[in-house]
């Protein structure tokens, strides 16, 4: 009903992910069009602050993958981009491509004092052996 990227949101918040990073794909099918980068900046925006997140906290990132720009290296397609923004820990945070924004991810807080947990996707009956997860 509301797209897969809401539900991708709502789910990473749900299962504990705090850190976002907003690629938007496919900018050579608009032409680099700066407006349609904005819309989708707001738009999503919006219903990510719904879902928890701070927007921010997010980067948000135009590329092409097909083309590989701001992937690894900052493109000439897009003058008007001047890179992303945003607040961490440690301060402000800024980039242009995706590969910064990756970069930039502050490590999570690991629970190494909480007993270990696995999430199980099956469990099996073997014959002879037994119940197997």
């Amino acid at each position: 009903k509301d797209g897969q990227t809401r539900e991708h949101a709502l789910l990473a918040y749900t299962l504990g992910v705090r850190q976002l990073i907003v690629a938007i794909n496919k900018m050579d099918t608009t032409k680099w069009s700066e407006e349609r980068y904005l819309e989708i900046i707001k738009e999503t925006s919006n219903f990510i602050k719904k879902v928890g997140y701070n927007p921010k906290q997010v980067a948000f990132v135009p590329i092409s993958g097909f083309n590989g720009d701001n992937m690894l290296q900052a493109s000439t397609n897009c003058p008007w981009y001047k890179g992303w923004e945003k607040e961490g820990k440690g301060g402000k945070v800024t980039g242009k491509t995706l590969l910064e924004a990756i970069d930039a991810v502050e490590p999570p807080k690991r629970p190494t004092d909480k007993p270990l947990r696995l999430p199980l996707q099956d469990v099996y009956k073997i014959g002879g052996i037994g119940t197997v997860p």
